[in-house]
């Protein structure tokens, strides 16, 4: 230890005679034994904390560093202050003649201290860069910013694929601009600069067939799927209605020998263009190409295309983002939340008026999070405790209160500024634009053709706003 701390360069206590050095060393030393700790803790499986990461694999290797170049400055200026007789002959590069035992002891020291000190800095390497690619940075170190991204992220079918899969995808060239957009990010949760609610990143998204596809393809034809969804009216007995459709989900390719339903539009020889606004919610042209190389080109009625059209807007070209555009970061409408978790029993359907008051409770308007989990519950305790007092102290009720409160939990962040619908949802047309922003047979050709809006272009209805629908006796 004497040898290391004495003759190793750098990490030398002659390093000392400097402030610089002085300073330099003891950044060295602390940050060094805080690495080696919290690297330990690390491969023994103790980082529960995501701050921990960017302590271990980004803070302390920038302390270290700077630890280093501090010396460096240090030695640099004894040097120039020490007189040429003080210090002996200069030499532009170390002599070593390993003949001589003690010049053998510091050529290995030095090299088993530089084969350490390079393992240890491509380990952080790693290391650094894997946790900035991990859910845990991505989703919890900007906690109060991407809090709502990431409890949507957990609670979604995509729930095991990793941020970066979507986000960024294979390849360096994309890497490095999530890296170079990752810095701006930074600065703005660091100054608070930034919108709230988030904006649906729609412009700078990598282009879907090279992140989506990668797991889902759309040349490959489905078929048909059954959809079964149960409706729950806001009365007395929270009375059930059934909707049955056949989607045609579709897909296929020209090899195939056909392409049809919904995800015609994903086969690639049908090119798809467009340009909307800014939300993307109005749609003002769309161009279609399809295998034979027919075009056609539809106008939004009221939209007056201006000379040389459409250079100087952003022309897209379709890709499965332009329907499932929030196909992980999902934030469900109140109504179908609670009709989801009535349907599944979360939520017992015999409790009168649940459905409506679980609404009125869910839609109130709260200031904070954490008003709302103590309001929700004392008023519909209050509503039961007045007009149904004999649920009061039921089961169900305690069960649906509970429930109710984790809807709310999971859909709305007032310190976001997300409510209840803050983000449109394209997949289908029954809450907001989706399906209809295009097929509203109001863009039309010069010809005047339209694109179609007939429902069974996209599925069949075998039942709608039933309540015993004799259909699912037969399929089922």
């Amino acid at each position: 230890m004497r040898l290391l701390a004495g003759r190793f360069g750098i990490f030398s206590l002659r390093n000392a005679n400097h402030p610089l050095g002085l300073l330099g060393l003891l950044v060295m030393y602390l940050s060094g034994l805080l690495l080696v700790i919290l690297l330990s803790l690390d491969l023994l499986g103790f980082h529960t904390s995501p701050y921990l990461g960017i302590v271990t694999f980004l803070a302390l290797p920038l302390f270290f560093v700077a630890g280093v170049v501090l010396v460096l400055v240090g030695r640099w200026r004894v040097r120039r202050r020490s007189g040429p007789g003080d210090r002996g002959p200069l030499h532009p590069f170390p002599q070593w003649d390993l003949n001589l035992p003690e010049h053998r002891q510091r050529f290995l020291v030095l090299a088993v201290g530089i084969t350490m000190v390079f393992t240890l800095a491509a380990t952080l390497s790693f290391r650094g860069v894997e946790f900035m690619e991990s859910v845990t940075f991505c989703g919890r170190v900007c906690h109060a910013v991407m809090d709502p991204e990431y409890i949507a992220y957990s609670n979604s079918p995509h729930a095991r694929v990793a941020c970066v899969d979507c986000h960024i995808g294979p390849g360096a060239n994309w890497f490095v601009k999530s890296k170079i957009s990752g810095l701006r990010q930074v600065l703005a949760v660091a100054t608070g600069d930034f919108s709230r609610p988030i904006p649906t990143p729609i412009h700078n998204l990598r282009p879907a067939r090279e992140t989506c596809e990668q797991c889902h393809w759309p040349e490959k034809f489905h078929g048909d799927k059954v959809l079964v969804k149960n409706h729950y009216e806001e009365d007395r007995e929270n009375t059930e209605s059934t909707n049955v459709l056949i989607l045609k989900v579709g897909g296929g390719s020209v090899e195939s020998g056909f392409a049809e339903g919904i995800h015609w539009h994903m086969n690639l020889e049908n090119r798809i263009h467009y340009v909307a606004d800014e939300s993307h919610e109005t749609v003002h042209w769309v161009r279609s190409e399809n295998p034979d190389g027919i075009v056609r080109e539809y106008f939004r009625e009221g939209f007056d295309p201006p000379e040389g059209f459409p250079e100087g807007f952003e022309v897209r070209r379709m890709d499965c983002m332009d329907c499932h555009n929030r196909p992980t970061h999902t934030f469900e409408l109140s109504a179908d939340a609670l009709d989801k978790a009535i349907s599944s029993g979360a939520i017992s359907r015999g409790l009168p008026y649940i459905k409506r008051e679980g609404m009125r409770a869910l839609e109130a308007g709260y200031e904070t999070r954490d008003a709302a989990a103590a309001e929700i519950p004392a008023a519909l305790d209050a509503f039961y405790a007045e007009h149904h007092p004999e649920w009061v102290d039921a089961a169900e009720l305690r069960a649906a209160k509970t429930e109710i409160v984790g809807i709310y939990r999971k859909n709305v962040f007032p310190k976001m500024g997300l409510d209840w619908g803050t983000y449109p949802n394209h997949i289908g047309h029954a809450n907001d634009g989706g399906c209809f922003r295009c097929h509203d047979e109001e863009h039309l050709t010069a010809d005047g053709k339209s694109i179609s809006q007939d429902c069974d272009t996209c599925h069949n209805l075998l039942a709608w706003e039933e309540e015993d629908p004799e259909i699912l006796d037969q399929l089922f």
